[in-house]
């Protein structure tokens, strides 16, 4: 489903992206616009501007320093009683192995 997906979005940005060479659909002393794929990137551009701003500001107006600290206090002890496990265990395979 995906592979049609991806297949059929290629398909649509090829035919939009394509000019016609031997027709000219504007008179001559018109300035040309920007290609159809091209108002298409800019529009697509914006919008993901806008959105990143939103975003942005969103996480700005919700960040909590508590949470923050609290968060990683938590990575902190998680990580120190995962190292001391760990050298538990290292010591317990090495003393199986050694067969002492």
């Amino acid at each position: 489903m995906g592979t049609r997906f991806l297949l059929a979005l290629f398909l649509v940005l090829l035919v939009l992206g394509c000019e016609v060479q031997g027709t000219q659909l504007l008179p001559q002393d018109e300035p040309a616009s920007l290609p159809l794929l091209a108002q298409v990137q800019e529009s697509l551009s914006s919008y993901w501007d806008t959105a990143k701003e939103a975003a942005q500001g969103l996480y700005q107006k919700t960040y909590l320093n508590d949470m923050d600290e609290k968060i990683r206090d938590l990575y902190s002890k998680g990580s120190a009683a995962m190292s001391t496990y760990a050298g538990v265990f290292t010591d317990q395979l090495l003393t199986l192995l050694k067969g002492d």
